[in-house]
């Protein structure tokens, strides 16, 4: 009895607690929402920090609750499509929603190399993230490839604002080497000199009087710079540098929903250090310069880093997007998420814009038969022999199509697993993949299979070309 009792008694002291934050959020909501004055304010910040504590503690206890799994849309596991003479040959780099690893496999879907620490490994005093989730809520976000097998590896996980985990690189063996345990998350560049550009989140507590829709505390993205070896050598404050651009009123797009939540009010999700190849079309483009994306008023804009000046930005006909690419011919190749509306196949697009006319001069959507959606994250790669490897989060799905919409591969996650409490089958995201030639590995990294390929019953059959998983 002791025992049964003193677990009823843990029992109902979490229903207290968990009661008494909703009776002060609730209060304290009513409070901030009849004034703006600093004791109104701060009562409003009290109430939003007990509600983002509340849903920490409630919603993200099973790990396949959270939209780090999906909804399976297919029985089919690995690759199911692939036709060689029009494929663009290689290796795919992904990392999946299931486990803080990255994995690399061959067209036929065979797992040739995996990286990975789990972060509680990892985790030491020098991180921003105090408390951090247990590792089953943890996965690498984003991943690069070092010629030598090394590996720089975005570490997030749900639940926490502000969002990621850090920056880790370990070697092929998944020996840390270093760690930079800041709020890094979405994205990472690495320019020719080996600097890293990543994108890192702190709250920023300042107003902005022209803007008072953007109040604090809001969640303040970053450009930040590290040395090839992983110390900070520069942070610059994203918001300023829209404020100090020709594109300031930008930020009177953010939409309304955007405002009375979290703070996220730009959500940056990009970051690419331009090459200059593409500079005789677009002339803001120089080389050293960055590409960003704001999710949040769906724009995209160029950086000079030196001036730390926004250059160039534009929107267009899409909504949401990721991976913004600046493509050699000068074009952009986006991810448009939720631009397609009223697609029978989806709203989801992958599209090819001409800067300078604003014009979709390429795209791939769904249809009926082969459906194509992902409401969030995802990116795209437009590859060498002019096909795009496209990456479907929501559907955890890894295809390529050629310039005239034909999938000539298709592998799709082959993990699963059931909710407990509906028996729904459920599949890991795929937040982005890289084709990968094996040349651009030294020598002495000749990767070989570590798994077999999972359901290849239509491999190198070209009349199932168009089978999408």
């Amino acid at each position: 009895m002791p025992a049964r009792s003193e677990s009823f008694g843990k029992a109902a002291y979490i229903a207290t607690c968990f009661a008494a934050i909703g009776f002060l959020s609730f209060v304290a909501g009513s409070v901030a929402t009849l004034s703006e004055s600093r004791p109104g304010r701060v009562v409003e910040d009290a109430y939003r920090a007990g509600t983002a504590l509340y849903s920490k503690l409630t919603q993200y206890r099973d790990p396949l609750q959270f939209d780090l799994w999906r909804p399976a849309r297919t029985e089919a596991r690995g690759t199911t499509v692939y036709v060689p003479g029009k494929v663009q040959p290689g290796l795919t780099l992904y990392t999946s929603g299931h486990a803080p690893k990255a994995f690399l496999i061959d067209m036929e879907g065979r797992i040739v190399q995996e990286w990975g620490v789990p972060f509680s490994a990892i985790w030491d005093k020098s991180a921003a993230v105090r408390a951090p989730q247990p590792d089953s809520h943890v996965y690498i976000e984003k991943a690069v490839p070092y010629p030598n097998g090394d590996l720089l590896a975005i570490y997030v996980a749900v639940g926490d604002t502000p969002w990621g985990y850090g920056l880790v690189k370990m070697d092929k063996d998944s020996k840390v080497i270093w760690k930079y345990l800041a709020h890094a998350h979405h994205d990472v560049s690495i320019a020719p000199d080996g600097r890293i550009f990543a994108l890192t989140q702190e709250i920023g507590k300042d107003d902005i009087p022209q803007f008072p829709h953007l109040k604090a505390p809001r969640v303040d993205d970053y450009v930040t710079i590290l040395s090839p070896d992983g110390k900070e050598l520069k942070k610059i404050r994203i918001i300023d540098m829209v404020l100090r651009s020709p594109y300031a009123r930008l930020l009177d797009m953010v939409p309304w929903y955007v405002s009375k939540g979290a703070g996220d009010y730009l959500h940056t999700n990009a970051i690419e250090v331009l090459d200059g190849s593409a500079a005789s079309k677009l002339p803001q483009a120089n080389a050293g310069r960055v590409l960003l994306s704001f999710r949040e008023i769906s724009t995209i804009a160029i950086m000079d880093v030196e001036r730390e000046e926004i250059v160039w930005a534009m929107r267009g006909p899409w909504l949401r997007q990721h991976d913004p690419d600046l493509l050699p011919n000068g074009n952009i190749l986006l991810f448009d998420n939720q631009g397609g509306a009223g697609n029978p196949g989806g709203m989801t697009r992958v599209l090819e814009i001409d800067p300078q006319t604003q014009q979709i001069v390429w795209s791939y959507a769904g249809t009926p038969e082969h459906p194509f959606e992902s409401e969030v994250r995802s990116s795209q790669e437009r590859l060498a022999n002019g096909n795009t490897l496209i990456t479907e989060s929501d559907g955890g799905r890894l295809f390529e199509v050629t310039p005239d919409g034909q999938i000539v591969w298709n592998w799709v996650n082959p993990v699963r697993a059931k909710r407990a409490k509906d028996k729904q089958e459920v599949i890991p995201i795929v937040s982005w993949a890289q084709r990968i030639d094996p040349a651009m590995f030294d020598p002495g990294l000749a990767w070989e299979p570590l798994t077999p390929g999972a359901n290849h019953a239509s491999v190198g059959h070209p009349a199932d070309a168009d089978a999408g998983g």
